[in-house]
């Protein structure tokens, strides 16, 4: 074993660390030396939303001692910033395996360092937790989550007093000051107890107050209450909120399915708890098709991402991917606002540079003004108080299954998301047809617009550098034709810089710095490449356009739209 991480595992095994912690490294040592060497080989990182990794014992895992140390460089920040300010912070954590554990954990290091703490007494989706913290005016909250990822994994975001997540220069500070804390026996593990609040009910009824108030035709859903709705919370979070929300918001035919309806960390039901995975919707679109229901909706465990299944024009279930979904969501709050005569001349809609430029299209035509930010909601939240003067927010969203609507809370929200996609299956079924079949008429209309994403992982020890390699050759060498179409434009979000490969021009893109690139093809294509600041992964997303000029021409441009996505997968040699 390396000699720095045999000296890693020697301090764990003779300083304060609990018996049976290391009663795990010996048998680590003894059984299986690989697992312990990626248990030990680096510090686990707190990224810009903190951390995210394998449960386990180790400095590369989550575990008490990782969690400790990253909360006291948290409230050291905290203090920091608000000098003089009793702080407060919000916690909050979802179904994973030892969530319980790790937000009593971090709830006992910030009230030991005098910071008063609001710790739910039960899991919670994890939009209820930045609505606290605006709600509690908190300067910060953390909620216990590794969102949709498998099992084995568990994490801890930060936010910040809007309610969004670290942005800068908070994200790099913190860090900073975690990284500072080199030893457990710089954490205050307990002894300010007394600063510890349990919140619960009153938190939630004014959370599902400022839901309920999204509404934008209530009196539609009185008509169509008899919606036949599915849901399943896929062993999460949202089983504690959507359901009592739709039937605030009027709706009478709910039905959760209940093989998924108990929360699990486990999650015995499925391989990765994520509604964007056809698997974990399998058992809900089973129950949706042997209801005939209307629309089938699935939440993750932190109850922030949603997808959902509808009916097509043949009659038969598909499942609606991320920016379909956010295609209808948007265009639903521009086209019902101005019918209701609630449209503001300076309403704005934010979107990410990798969610479907249908959206564009959809905002400009509407004469809606659209901004689009880095992946993350934490970017949308910072656009929104950046512009919240003069222009008003009404809706926000990326590929990614994720939708935050209205600006109470500044994180992706599937509670109210899954509200208001009932509510737009209750406004398109009164006029007599489907959300599938709006979606078409949208098309026809603005373009049809499809989208891919491969994910490709690279794991173990060599498995960042691996990527980071891919994304220097890109750079280094973009390709000049991508599927037998000229590459027009290369846009370098990490130096901040946009070319025109063809007329030789450069601009600044005024965006923070992101290790993102952009291909933009001659024939309308946009190629992004995109690695995870988690795991050593890398996300490909693909997009590509066309008219439709009559409904029934839809399966032909979608298959042609499919083999043009298909083609630059091969020519990238992605497959």
């Amino acid at each position: 074993m390396d000699a720095a991480i045999q000296d890693k595992v020697n301090s764990w095994l003779e300083g304060n660390y609990d018996q049976e912690t290391k009663e795990e490294i010996r048998r680590m040592q003894r059984d299986n030396v690989q697992e312990l060497t990626e248990s030990f080989y680096r510090n686990l990182e707190f990224g810009t939303g903190g951390l995210r990794g394998i449960m386990g014992v180790g400095t590369n895992r989550i575990n008490k001692y990782t969690v400790g140390m990253a909360t006291q460089g948290y409230a050291n920040y905290l203090k920091k910033s608000f000098p003089g300010q009793q702080v407060k912070v919000a916690i909050a954590y979802d179904s994973r395996n030892n969530s319980p554990f790790f937000a009593e954990t971090t709830a006992k290091v910030f009230a030991a360092n005098g910071i008063r703490v609001f710790l739910f007494q039960s899991l919670r989706p994890t939009p209820e937790l930045s609505f606290a913290i605006r709600h509690l005016g908190c300067q910060g909250g953390v909620v216990c989550t590794a969102s949709h990822n498998p099992k084995e994994y568990n994490g801890y975001k930060a936010y910040w007093n809007d309610g969004g997540q670290l942005v800068p220069p908070h994200d790099k500070n913190v860090i900073t000051e975690v990284e500072k804390i080199a030893s457990v026996d710089e954490v205050k593990w307990g002894g300010g107890e007394v600063n510890i609040s349990m919140i619960g009910k009153e938190v939630d009824e004014a959370y599902m107050s400022m839901v309920k108030g999204l509404s934008v035709y209530p009196e539609i859903i009185e008509k169509q209450h008899n919606l036949r709705i599915v849901y399943t919370p896929i062993h999460g979070t949202g089983i504690k909120l959507v359901p009592e929300v739709l039937r605030r918001f009027g709706f009478s035919n709910v039905h959760v399915v209940d093989e998924q309806a108990t929360p699990d960390g486990n999650f015995p039901t499925v391989v990765y708890p994520n509604p964007e995975e056809s698997e974990a919707m399998s058992i809900g679109l089973k129950k949706a098709k042997e209801l005939e229901a209307d629309i089938l909706l699935g939440t993750d465990p932190d109850a922030d991402r949603v997808g959902i299944g509808v009916r097509d024009t043949s009659g038969n279930w598909v499942l609606m991917n991320g920016n379909q979904t956010a295609a209808l969501a948007f265009n639903y709050m521009i086209e019902a606002r101005k019918a209701k005569g609630i449209a503001q001349q300076n309403d704005m809609v934010v979107k990410t540079i990798v969610t479907t430029d249908m959206i564009d299209e959809i905002a400009r035509q509407s004469n809606i003004k659209c901004y689009n930010v880095l992946t993350g909601f934490k970017w949308i939240a910072e656009l929104i108080k950046e512009k919240e003067a003069t222009e008003n927010y009404v809706i926000g969203g990326e590929e990614s299954y994720g939708l935050m609507i209205g600006s109470k809370l500044r994180d992706k929200d599937a509670v109210s998301a899954v509200a208001l996609l009932c509510e737009m299956a209750a406004y398109e079924k009164n006029k007599g047809r489907t959300l599938y079949e709006k979606l078409v008429e949208l098309y026809k209309q603005y373009g049809f617009f499809k989208e891919n994403l491969i994910s490709i992982t690279k794991k173990g020890m060599n498995g960042q550098k691996e990527i980071a390699e891919m994304m220097e050759s890109y750079r280094s060498n973009p390709p000049r034709t991508i599927n037998g179409s000229p590459v027009v434009q290369l846009l370098d979000y990490e130096i901040g810089i946009g070319k025109n490969l063809i007329r030789n021009e450069s601009w600044e893109i005024k965006l923070p710095k992101s290790n993102v690139l952009q291909f933009i093809l001659e024939d309308g294509s946009k190629i992004s490449a995109r690695p995870s600041g988690t795991e050593p992964k890398i996300k490909f997303y693909f997009s590509v356009n066309s008219r439709l000029e009559s409904t029934s021409d839809f399966e032909k441009v979608k298959d042609l739209l499919d083999a043009r996505i298909a083609g630059i997968i091969e020519d990238m040699h992605l497959k």
